[in-house]
């Protein structure tokens, strides 16, 4: 599991203080840039170095509390499966033990050159199996 903190900002937010559902995705867009920096596979290096990018596929979003200017966003990210050049994630954001919101998320790794799928390096894959969750290892994506 990769976790992470976010502060909810005065611009993430409608007038009336509450989080603004699309900032959520902006936010979630820069955790994930965080997770793949922890994995040692910065954005830019993946993208000027590499020519790979992950753009996403499938996002199914759960709300289930609002968010408010100020909250402090814990986000947790799971992988849940890695394909030949999917992966899929299972996101949590917390305010504390509040269940704010929580996403299903399926990436493709991508060239940047072609913009068609392809299979993920070995390393990459090895770096992302450290964080496959166990109980989900029987089901691979696809």
């Amino acid at each position: 599991m990769f976790a992470t903190t976010r502060p909810l900002r005065f611009g993430d937010c409608d007038p009336s203080g509450i989080a603004y559902f699309p900032s959520y995705l902006n936010i979630l867009v820069g955790v994930m840039e965080d997770f793949f920096a922890d994995l040692g596979l910065p954005i830019r290096q993946m993208i000027d170095e590499r020519k790979i990018s992950w753009p996403t596929v499938r996002l199914d979003l759960t709300f289930v509390s609002p968010g408010y200017h100020g909250d402090q966003l814990d986000f947790t990210l799971r992988v849940r499966a890695i394909g030949r050049s999917s992966l899929d994630l299972d996101h949590e954001i917390r305010v504390g033990d509040r269940l704010l919101w929580s996403a299903k998320h399926r990436v493709v790794a991508t060239s940047t050159e072609t913009h068609t799928s392809i299979a993920w390096p070995e390393d990459i894959r090895a770096a992302l199996r450290q964080h496959l969750e166990a109980n989900d290892a029987h089901n691979p994506a696809t």
